[in-house]
């Protein structure tokens, strides 16, 4: 009724002219009229048309349902919205029809609208609890922006229980919609009004904050509430958790955690696994681990969402058969393996070059009825790409396309990048072409591998072109391609297209960071300027300061050419400016004084750093073993190649080429064979330097006959898995 009152206001600095009664009697039998029943519609046409609106739909019930029932005898009413809602208001008391009137109008094409229109039939809907309508109605006021219903309502007088519940379902469709600056607009007005929010819709608008990185601002609702005495819920904690977690803030977490406690919420399961994300994440294992055995012995319910993280966790670390384990377990507790479980374990083994395995995995999920989707698709092909079996990779490539998966510029950009690892750029750009030629646009990280891989086949004139074609797109190169071209510049020894590259990363708002330091560090390095290199390491700025990758570049640059007392100085220079080294450090130490034959300086860095907790990889091995064979040391090597498959580092087919070679020094051939076939049965690829190694001692008549030999031990390895599979 006030918000009729305020419309009545409104209209009496308004006249309006009236269709005439006659016409009205023209429409619908005189029976439904008399002189002494029906009002005059100029003394007042709220109540004419009320009973109109009544009249029509006892004569026939279908009236106003759709916007296939006609009339003009409403045109007044639909062109002029303050009398609109003036008879709104009149058929208050049946509300049912207020809304199916209403519905009809808002299909009409005359229509206008207005805020109080909407305000007006939201207060009818709202008094008498049809919510779902006033969703639909507080939809409509969305769609055609008319946001200023907010204000309009909090100024009226209606009764603030009605306000709260309109403004309540306003801030559910906001947050639906994920209206950012709506949901703090709406909440900010209603709490500074008195006017408290549910608590539900409360979390709905930190979540969409959550999702959208305003913590920030999530953190000054999640205040706000506090401060105007609305009471969080074990949702409102784990919505205010996850998003500390995700921002790494956990200390503000830790102190979220103390005060769930004391508000007598129950941390839930999904308390855990917000955590449990928040540790893998970290790359806290046995925080993660611990925690899902303390859900287990508690009673929560652990679900693929809480192994999950920790299985990506494992499969990032290199920790497959750990991965596996847990997955086994999931399956031990009843918990199913979802899609996105089985898509982390694949990419595990494909980073992890199992990707026999990850296949085997693929076929695992096809045959439990789980449909591969997109990503599943794009791990696999990431795995063939890494390991150069591009013809695989194509085969897969067209499979998707079969089983109707619509490919991505992610699928793309792994096959173009498979391409250009391989040197095929010419193939590369045939595949970019055809992406555009199938509605897929290429991003920048197209171009970026274009690029990349254009400079590494010494080819710039073609890099310059595909940085060209990005720019002509309207694509900006961002932090990555720009060091991708320094890179490039640098490799082919132009440092003042580099200096110039780098001038324009300053002018477009890239400022320089340690990574582009290290960039021209290690560029001067290659190049051969190991003064230069060294020098540039004291002109860092900006408040950088070299890091362990500087050191890393200038370390390997001094060793490379032989001035191996030279780079112990800087290792040492190094730990002294309490730097760590990396793998890639120790890795680069060792292998140039093993190739040197200073195996002491080499097994002392191995021990070194396995004593600070840096675990060697199979460079790490192979440089050590290449050494050991070197000095006829073959013993020793065959201990290191159990220890690495021992510690789950799988031996590469230049660690099989180490051990050939040396046994066929040795003439070792049956060992030599069996370690061919070894590798054979690990679907690793010999290449020339494997057979070459193999045949070095041989005269040529045995050579024929060792040939022979190979080709039946390959069409054995060939035949075998065909075998399997029929």
């Amino acid at each position: 009724m006030i918000l009729y009152a305020r419309v009545s206001r409104a209209l009496s600095t308004h006249s309006h002219h009236y269709r005439s009664l006659e016409k009205v009697r023209f429409l619908f039998p005189s029976c439904f009229y008399s002189h002494h029943s029906c009002p005059s519609i100029d003394n007042n046409p709220e109540t004419y048309y009320k009973d109109l609106i009544f009249n029509t739909i006892e004569a026939s019930p279908w009236a106003f349902c759709n916007n296939r029932w006609v009339s003009d005898s409403f045109q007044d009413v639909i062109s002029d919205p303050e009398l609109l809602a003036r008879v709104l208001d009149s058929i208050r008391e049946k509300p049912r029809i207020a809304l199916r009137f209403f519905r009809w109008v808002e299909t009409q094409p005359d229509i206008k609208r207005s805020e109080f229109v909407f305000c007006t039939i939201l207060e009818i809907l709202v008094e008498n609890g049809l919510l779902r309508s006033a969703y639909w109605v507080v939809d409509n006021v969305v769609c055609v922006d008319m946001h200023e219903v907010v204000d309009i309502l909090i100024g009226g007088r209606m009764s603030s229980g009605v306000l709260v519940r309109i403004l309540d379902v306003l801030l559910l469709v906001y947050t639906k919609r994920s209206m950012v600056e709506q949901c703090v607009f709406v909440f900010d007005k209603m709490v500074r009004n008195g006017l408290l929010p549910d608590v539900k819709n409360c979390n709905r608008v930190l979540r969409v904050l959550r999702d959208n990185n305003f913590v920030v601002k999530a953190r000054e609702i999640f205040r706000m509430m506090g401060e105007y005495g609305i009471k969080p819920t074990i949702v409102t904690y784990n919505t205010m958790l996850d998003s500390y977690c995700k921002e790494g803030d956990l200390q503000e977490a830790s102190v979220l955690l103390s005060e769930l406690e004391r508000s007598g919420c129950t941390p839930d399961d999904v308390t855990c696994n917000v955590l449990i994300n928040a540790f893998s994440k970290m790359g806290e294992m046995q925080q993660a681990r611990g925690l899902i055995k303390v859900m287990l012995s508690s009673g929560l319910k652990v679900s693929a969402y809480t192994y999950n993280p920790l299985i990506c966790l494992y499969c990032h670390k290199g920790l497959l058969d750990e991965a596996s384990s847990i997955g086994e377990e999931m399956v031990a507790g009843g918990v199913a393996p979802t899609l996105s479980t089985h898509n982390a374990l694949m990419y595990g083994l494909c980073k992890w070059g199992r990707v026999s395995d990850a296949r085997e995995r693929f076929s695992d999920m096809l045959s439990k009825n789980i449909t591969p989707d997109i990503v599943s698709f794009n791990t696999l092909l990431y795995g063939y790409c890494r390991l150069g079996n591009i013809g695989q990779a194509f085969l897969l490539f067209d499979d998707l396309k079969h089983r109707n998966l619509i490919p991505t510029v992610v699928t793309y950009n792994t096959l173009i990048d498979g391409l250009c690892r391989l040197g095929d750029l010419e193939i590369a750009q045939q595949l970019k072409d055809d992406m555009i030629n199938q509605g897929i646009l290429p991003d920048v990280i197209t171009y970026t591998i274009l690029v990349n891989g254009s400079c590494k086949m010494g080819n710039l004139a073609m890099a310059k072109f595909f940085f060209n074609d990005m720019l002509h797109r309207g694509l900006e190169p961002d932090h990555y391609m720009y060091t991708t071209r320094i890179v490039g510049e640098l490799k082919l020894g132009d440092t003042s297209e580099a200096f110039r590259l780098q001038e324009e990363m300053k002018m477009k708002g890239f400022p320089p960071d340690l990574i582009i330091y290290n960039v021209y560090v290690h560029g001067l390095c290659n190049l051969g300027n190991l003064g230069e290199a060294v020098a540039s390491v004291w002109k860092i700025k900006d408040g950088l300061v070299p890091d362990q990758v500087t050191y890393t570049s200038i370390i390997h640059a001094h060793l490379q050419y032989g001035y191996l007392k030279k780079g112990r100085d800087f290792y040492d220079e190094m730990l002294s400016k309490g730097l760590f080294p990396s793998v890639v450090t120790y890795t680069v130490l060792i292998h140039a004084h093993a190739a040197e034959g200073k195996l002491e300086w080499a097994l002392m860095y191995f021990s070194n750093m396995q004593d600070k907790g840096i675990l060697p990889n199979v460079i790490t091995y192979n440089a050590l073993m290449n050494g050991l064979c070197k000095e006829r040391r073959i013993d020793e090597a065959y201990k290191f190649f159990v220890e690495m498959k021992e510690k789950g580092i799988l031996p590469n087919k230049y660690t099989y080429t180490i051990l050939i070679s040396e046994n066929c020094n040795r003439g070792n051939w049956q060992e030599a064979l069996r370690l061919y076939k070894e590798l054979l049965d690990r679907e690793i690829q010999p290449d020339y330097c494997t057979h070459s190694a193999l045949f070095k001692k041989l005269d040529k008549d045995y050579k024929v006959h060792a040939v022979q030999y190979l080709e039946s031990l390959i069409l054995d390895t060939v035949e075998t898995p065909n075998a399997k599979t029929q």
